[in-house]
């Protein structure tokens, strides 16, 4: 059944009033089907002698008079053709006294003139009742129109109240039991540490006894820091599934209002619905909205709003009152902005790191998404994951979806390893763009510049692997080179520099062999030069400027932290080592510029081609059996780890089944 609400009833009474209101009159003789027409005394009796008259009305109360007029003399009264004006169409007349009209009736009739009835009316109680609803109606249409427009303003609160008075009302989604949002830990694939603390407050939740006897407390708040789609809040939901206590969702945006003191009370609001359901979690989603740093200049002129918010929860989250069972949660990509006060021991006692997964955690993140899809034999899960570096848990999700609509797109049966290519492809590069026409010299030269890249990258040691090359245009690219990068923790100066020298090897190859340079290099010059300025200016990579980092984290602040000496020596340091990969790149591309010619050729003719086509024209990498080994002793350690770990899991597994046996055994003696 639908849920019932008063606006109906407000609906219903208003339409009946309106009803009443428009369909009587004050005079009380109205009638909505036949026309009328006022008239005068005189000629009222003109009408009469000239035997017009069917019947007469009149109403006692208002002295009003209605004269009923014969079909056949219609035209001659309302100039209008019967089937125009009703069943009975009436003469209304203003009378002074009723005895004249009932003695001039009666002459009429002793002379034939008239031999209708003649009737009366006493309408007291309609006169009164539509007097009634005429000073009323007014007054409910005003009083709905507000109620509408403050409805609007209060944007509704919990329970679906609304309203002025309900604006200061938390909009916290609240779940009983965390179980019906049908996620659990084993929904969340890879961030084994992140789900290992997180796993511990739950079991705080759960066996509060097991801590609190040591002396220990239950933490107060957690923190999910990582970038954009990593899992921070199907983490929380996660949470709430395996706990089993009620467990409040929002998001800070939830808080801001246009109305001041409507965050503070929302803060109080909700803190006092947690209350009363303890133990319980609550979970602030992006909370950099309503907990970035406070300004400490007072000529800033901070939201003054958003500050008394942040002051609200700081006071809920450690202050004078006890926030026993309630632990918070709360989800942000942007924990440099947070205030430190909401981040210190007592508040938020723990910060989760939730970072991009690595080669392992990607491959348990494509195992998750998988399951769904119908999948051929040529999916290998360990190369999919190999070729996702710096992919996040969501960008993975992306990956496979698109990789299903591709097939189905191409009416395939499976999902085949091409189609998670084309996927990758799509999601890095763009969409294909088929119809842009491109002269013949125009992807001649393009062809230069991309093998410029590949034939660099292939005799530097530590650029990354390259894939494939692409000149076909895809997004805002005319062409593309696809690489495997390596993982590495930690980035040497002599990788960087490789790094540089590989993405100048396409203004390179431009100028070397075209004679002229093009716009294609911006996005590589872009990139060339932040990674010039970021090993100077904060790696101390720098001869100049050795061992200096000026990297500043204050939000407040607007001057740079060096002299303008030092930022022309930045200036000279960066053209320097841009200048050093520039010519190095041309001196290995002069080297092997019959090689470089036959790549750009193959490029023209095929439009794609892979690391296989570029080792027929060079030879097998300098460094590649170097790689190899490395890559099958990462291989071989991540499979001992990973037998480790199941011996381990099955012996825990064996050892609770004892105990379970030995404690059947003692219940049942």
């Amino acid at each position: 059944m639908p849920r019932f609400n008063m606006n109906w009833i407000y609906i219903v009474v208003i339409a009946a009033l309106a009803f009443f209101y428009f369909s009587g009159d004050n005079s009380g003789i109205k009638s909505p089907q036949s026309a009328q027409k006022e008239t005068s005394y005189d000629e009222f009796k003109a009408r009469v002698d000239s035997g017009y008259a069917s019947k007469i009305v009149i109403n006692k109360d208002t002295r009003a008079l209605k004269m009923y007029v014969k079909p056949e003399h219609i035209r001659e009264v309302f100039n209008r053709a019967p089937q125009e004006v009703g069943n009975e169409p009436f003469l209304f007349v203003e009378i002074g006294s009723i005895e004249k009209v009932e003695s001039f009736l009666e002459e009429a009739r002793k002379g034939g003139r008239f031999t209708g009835p003649l009737s009366y009316e006493h309408e007291e109680g309609a006169g009164f009742f539509s007097n009634l609803i005429g000073m009323l109606l007014p007054i409910f249409f005003f009083v709905a129109i507000w109620m509408f427009f403050i409805r609007r303003m209060g944007g509704g609160g919990v329970g679906g109240g609304g309203g002025i008075f309900s604006v200061g009302k938390s909009k916290a989604k609240m779940y009983e039991k965390g179980g019906d949002l049908g996620i659990t830990f084993k929904d969340v694939a890879g961030q084994a540490g992140a789900k290992q603390e997180i796993q511990e407050i739950v079991d705080f939740l759960k066996n509060p006894q097991k801590y609190t006897d040591l002396g220990g407390k239950i933490p107060k708040g957690a923190l999910l820091v990582g970038p954009p789609g990593t899992g921070k809040t199907l983490l929380a939901k996660a949470v709430a599934g395996e706990a089993g206590v009620p467990f409040f969702s929002m998001s800070g945006s939830d808080f801001v209002e246009m109305f001041v003191g409507v965050g503070a009370s929302r803060v109080r609001d909700l803190f006092a619905q947690a209350k009363a359901k303890s133990p319980c979690i609550i979970f602030i989603d992006e909370i950099d909205a309503v907990g970035r740093a406070r300004s400490k200049n007072p000529a800033m002129g901070g939201n003054d709003e958003r500050e008394n918010t942040l002051n609200a929860l700081l006071t809920e989250m450690d202050g004078f009152g006890t926030n026993s069972g309630i632990i918070i949660l709360a989800a942000t990509n942007r924990v440099d902005m947070l205030d430190s006060a909401l981040l210190r021991a007592g508040r938020f006692d723990r910060q989760i790191n939730v970072d991009l997964p690595d080669l392992n955690e990607r491959k348990e993140v494509f195992m998750v998404h998988l399951k769904p899809l119908k999948l051929d034999s040529s999916v290998d899960v360990d190369f999919l994951a190999r070729q996702t570096p710096g992919f996040s848990g969501a960008d993975i999700a992306n990956v496979c979806n698109e990789a299903a609509l591709i097939a189905a797109r191409h009416d395939s049966q499976t999902v085949g390893k091409q189609d998670f290519l084309d996927a990758v492809d799509r999601i890095i590069g763009g969409l294909e763009k088929k119809t842009k026409i491109m002269t013949q010299a125009e992807k001649k030269s393009i062809a230069i510049h991309e093998a410029g890249h590949a034939t660099i990258s292939w005799f530097t040691e530590f650029a990354n692997p390259l894939v494939k090359v692409s000149i076909v245009p895809r997004g805002r690219a005319l062409g593309a080179a696809w690489y495997l990068p390596e993982e590495r923790v930690l980035q040497t100066k002599q990788a960087m520099l490789d790094e540089m020298c590989s993405l100048l090897g396409g203004r390179a190859a431009e100028e070397l062999f075209i004679g002229t340079i093009s716009t294609g290099a911006m996005n590589d010059l872009e990139r060339t030069t932040k990674q010039a300025y970021g090993m100077i200016a904060y790696a101390g990579m720098s001869e100049k400027l050795p061992n200096i980092c000026y990297y500043n984290n204050s939000e407040y602040q607007f001057q740079r932290p060096y002299s303008e000496t030092t930022a022309k020596i930045m200036d000279d340091e960066v053209l320097r080592i841009i200048g050093e990969q520039y010519e190095r790149a041309k001196q290995i591309l002069t080297e092997h510029a019959e090689g470089h010619a036959k790549l750009a050729q193959l490029l023209v003719e095929r439009e794609v081609i892979f690391a296989d086509d570029v080792e027929k024209i060079f030879g097998k990498r300098p460094w590649q059996s170097r790689a190899d080994e490395l890559l099958e002793a990462q291989m071989r350690a991540d499979a001992e780890r990973m037998a480790a770990e199941r011996e381990k899991q099955l012996a825990s597994e064996s050892s609770k089944a004892e105990g379970d046996d030995l404690k059947k055994e003692e219940e049942n003696k």
